[in-house]
């Protein structure tokens, strides 16, 4: 993969931000992106194929079919085959397999994967009813009235009676620091102006059921965001053609897929198996364990999903995620940074693009690109891991990548 390119994750918590003022649309966010990535592998004219991962354009902006918005991004994708897939929030993770397969079959050297949501056009309250198509919406009556805070909110309970209350709102409350720290660092990320100086003490406010759910408050929660982020899936062919060299690419070395029922409820809501089946597949496949990889870039929707994850990625045991975190391992200085630019919780979720935004930061850090958020890949592991999550657990993939030398 090469030339990644992330727009500003706009929502609240930028200054430019006003819900009341006309904001960027669509088609916006699309040909900055595109053209972005583009600019620097010489323009549409080296692309063979484009893909589009969104998850619902069709409800939160009244716009369906959008391959057909490459020749937009540029003329000279004009008649050239583009699709959009959708995975719910691993939309993104899906246009980069789609592109890895494209290049792998021969049918392409070079693919403009571009992720991309626009979610600012709803109030909150509606755009939860839109987002909880990412599950069954058959039980959506069932659920909370902010239905995927209330899922999460139901694995967060679980995995208090597991491992103690207090010990697991200490580490989702780190993990928000840690989050936060880290978008601020990174002048495209959402949460790059927070000037909030005990992070710690506000990620630790008191749950409210009777506002919100009964064990996140919404600290623990990614925002609504609006934003768009592309990269190039090229052969070495392809790497040729664009007269990129190798040490600004990284090797894409393995992909993990996996998806589960989505009518079913989690065997256990303190596991992420989906998570643990896609990330084994791709370690397996990268011939590489959890104690090689530099850097991780995982979904962490909300914070209880960050620490579950941990243990489904296999760094700690089982019920040890709250002390993983704790002990400070995944903080930028720790033994396994995760989500250098804040994730989704600092950087931002645009559900679509977040897959592709994981990539751009991977391609950032093992390049040395990251700039002020950079962190020293040590030469003994020159991996890198991304973890994109559909739904609640119910459609994930899985990369493993590599530094180039």
């Amino acid at each position: 993969m090469i030339a990644g390119y992330n727009t500003i994750s706009m929502g609240t918590g930028r200054k430019e931000f006003n819900p009341k003022k006309e904001r960027p649309g669509l088609e916006h966010y699309l040909k900055e992106a595109g053209q972005a990535t583009l600019s620097h592998i010489g323009g549409g004219a080296r692309v063979d194929e484009g893909v589009v991962g969104n998850f619902m354009a069709s409800r939160f902006n009244k716009q369906a079919h959008l391959g057909a918005f490459m020749a937009m991004v540029d003329p000279a994708l004009q008649y050239k085959p583009s699709i959009r897939v959708e995975g719910a929030c691993a939309s993104g993770g899906l246009a980069l397999v789609t592109g890895i397969k494209s290049v792998l079959s021969g049918s392409a050297e070079v693919v403009l994967a571009i992720g991309v949501e626009v979610q600012n056009t709803v109030k909150a309250i509606y755009g939860a009813d839109i987002l909880a198509g990412a599950g069954w919406f058959q039980r959506r009556k069932e659920g909370q009235a902010y239905f995927f805070p209330g899922q999460f909110s139901d694995r967060a309970g679980a995995y208090y009676q597991k491992i103690g209350r207090e010990k697991a709102r200490l580490a989702m409350a780190r993990w928000y620091r840690n989050a936060i720290e880290n978008a601020r660092l990174c002048p495209t990320a959402q949460e790059f102006e927070n000037k909030t100086a005990n992070l710690e003490s506000q990620g630790l406010t008191e749950p409210n059921p009777k506002s919100f759910t009964a064990h996140l408050n919404v600290f623990d929660c990614s925002k609504v965001s609006d934003g768009a982020s592309s990269i190039a899936i090229v052969s070495e062919e392809g790497l040729r053609r664009c007269g990129v060299p190798v040490s600004e690419a990284v090797e894409v070395i393995a992909v993990g897929h996996a998806v589960d029922d989505i009518t079913t409820l989690p065997a256990d809501p303190t596991r992420l198996d989906t998570i643990a089946a896609a990330v084994k597949k791709a370690l397996e496949t990268a011939g590489i364990t959890p104690g090689q990889l530099a850097t991780i870039e995982t979904h962490d929707c909300f914070s209880i999903a960050g620490i579950l994850g941990m243990e489904a990625i296999g760094l700690c045991g089982e019920g040890e995620g709250a002390d993983f975190v704790l002990a400070g391992h995944t903080a930028r200085d720790g033994k396994i940074p995760v989500n250098t630019t804040g994730g989704l919780i600092g950087w931002g979720h645009p559900t679509g693009a977040t897959g592709v935004h994981q990539a751009v930061t991977i391609w950032e850090q093992l390049t040395g690109k990251a700039g002020a958020a950079q962190i020293t890949i040590p030469a003994e592991r020159p991996y890198g891991l991304t973890v994109n999550m559909g739904g609640d657990d119910k459609t994930v993939v899985a990369i493993v990548y590599r530094k180039t030398t």
